[in-house]
């Protein structure tokens, strides 16, 4: 991609969290930029007061909004459609199309490569793996898929060697990457409307690892079985590094590197005890569940890898607050009918994400000793909803109650008979279908007691509901 000409980008769908990180960083590196975006947000906005020319709807004279025509056109396949006006003009204008991941590619040449990849927890490793590098004084540049709480940013133009991103799997746009050091942290079968089978979906991250430079390191997770599957057949060509518990790092002792001795949990917060190579570090999580406990030390085995000081990179994980949209706090009810009432929104939908998250909900009211989990599921996608119907409905089936939306179809259009009910039949807890938005926080504080905690969970606009759930109880404490 080294002859691709970045002096002026425009960005279709600039206000996206992938495409609003990447502009990010070409507007500090002092690059032209442009692009569109169907509404206005606050990505938009923030981009637009650093000097990118954004417009409102997508229109073929758009890629005049600098003033010249851009030197490079960045879409993504998946969301925006052939017929885009933009991507039609750029074609008659002989404008190069590149998609999210070749531009990452350019952006990240010359840096130290760190890749987070795997079917779940992508965002939160690499949102960790940044913070750790920050407390380190490593300041790398990065690019994620969601925006850290502590710097308030998804994407940054940093000082030091490191680059730190996301490697999307879900179209094989991982493939374009040439990683330093590349984490797996799992593997389970998704995004089937694109790979069509569980092989090629793992075949995938088979090649990924084969990306990597002469000198890079695979990290894999030994407690997912197919993870630490890949670590053992890549350890004849490239270098492994196993992280994972104490009894996972027995099942795979020629690559167990960073080992996760001991967790105690707490209402707010997991100890952790772990042993990275020779080095022992405690690290306490503010966010709670196993899962997160697993991230943290992807995290600290990456950050070793690219040259921090692990008692300086643990000290920083155990200060990091989280990612909007991952277990996110919004707020907890003072007083009344409610009283102690929290929410949180979570950006879950895969059922081993909604099962990794409820699981957490019930060890943090069992460490607190009362309460009980409400969970409003809007299922994203009608092939993920027909494939996973019964994994959705056993994973919900952890909350005590559920408000069940119908599904949010992206970019898909309705299927006949694929509907929110192939989950909510098969559940086994108290559970409401709610197809009515409006009507949703009213459902929620029927169901609700002091102390209970409840969570919006999906990938679609069910965030929205989180502060009005919360309002709702205050209004009616």
């Amino acid at each position: 991609m080294s002859d691709i000409d970045l002096s002026r980008v425009h960005l279709i769908g600039i206000g996206g969290a992938g495409m609003s990180g990447v502009a990010r960083i070409l507007l500090s590196r002092g690059k032209v930029v442009s692009g569109s975006d169907v509404k206005e947000s606050r990505p938009v906005l923030a981009l637009q007061s650093m000097g990118a020319h954004v417009a409102v709807g997508h229109k073929a004279e758009n890629l005049t909004l600098s003033g010249q025509l851009p030197t490079v056109v960045v879409t993504s396949f998946a969301a925006i459609p052939q017929d885009n006006p933009e991507l039609v003009a750029a074609r008659e204008q002989n404008i190069p199309v590149i998609r999210r991941s070749d531009l990452l590619g350019e952006l990240m040449t010359g840096s130290t490569q760190v890749l987070i990849a795997g079917t779940h927890g992508k965002t939160s490793t690499t949102s960790m793996a940044v913070v750790a590098m920050q407390a380190a004084g490593m300041d790398p540049s990065f690019a994620i898929g969601g925006q850290l709480n502590k710097a308030g940013t998804n994407a940054h133009q940093g000082s030091g060697h490191c680059f730190v991103a996301e490697a999307d799997e879900s179209d094989a746009s991982l493939l374009r990457y040439s990683p330093d050091i590349a984490v797996v942290t799992n593997i389970e079968p998704d995004h089937l409307d694109f790979f069509h089978t569980p092989e090629a979906y793992f075949q995938v991250f088979d090649d990924f690892a084969s990306r990597l430079t002469d000198t890079g390191v695979l990290v894999v997770c030994l407690d997912d079985e197919h993870a630490a599957a890949l670590g053992e057949r890549q350890k004849t060509k490239v270098t492994v590094r196993g992280y994972g518990s104490a009894a996972a790092a027995e099942r795979h002792p020629d690559i167990a590197y960073t080992v996760v001795e001991s967790v105690a949990v707490a209402d707010q917060i997991s100890h952790a005890h772990m042993r990275v190579g020779e080095r022992e570090v405690e690290v306490a999580m503010q966010i709670p569940g196993t899962h997160m406990v697993l991230n943290a030390a992807a995290a600290l085995t990456a950050g070793v890898l690219a040259g921090g000081d692990v008692a300086a990179l643990a000290q920083g994980i155990s200060e990091f607050s989280g990612v909007r949209r991952r277990f996110e706090f919004h707020g907890a009810v003072a007083g009344g009918d409610y009283r102690g009432v929290e929410v949180y929104d979570d950006y879950a939908h895969h059922p081993t994400e909604v099962r990794a998250v409820l699981t957490a909900a019930r060890e943090k009211l069992a460490a607190r000793g009362s309460g009980q989990v409400i969970v409003v599921f809007q299922p994203h996608m009608y092939s993920r909803t027909q494939e996973f119907a019964a994994e959705f409905a056993e994973a919900l089936s952890l909350a005590d109650a559920a408000v069940v939306l119908d599904i949010y179809g992206a970019r898909e259009q309705p299927h006949d008979g694929i509907t929110s009910q192939l989950i909510i039949d098969r559940m086994t807890n108290k559970v409401v279908h709610q197809p009515n938005f409006s009507l949703v926080p009213q459902t929620v504080a029927e169901l609700a007691h002091p102390g209970d905690m409840v969570i919006t969970m999906g990938a679609g606009d069910v965030t929205v509901l989180a502060d009005e759930i919360l309002f709702q109880l205050r209004t009616d404490d």
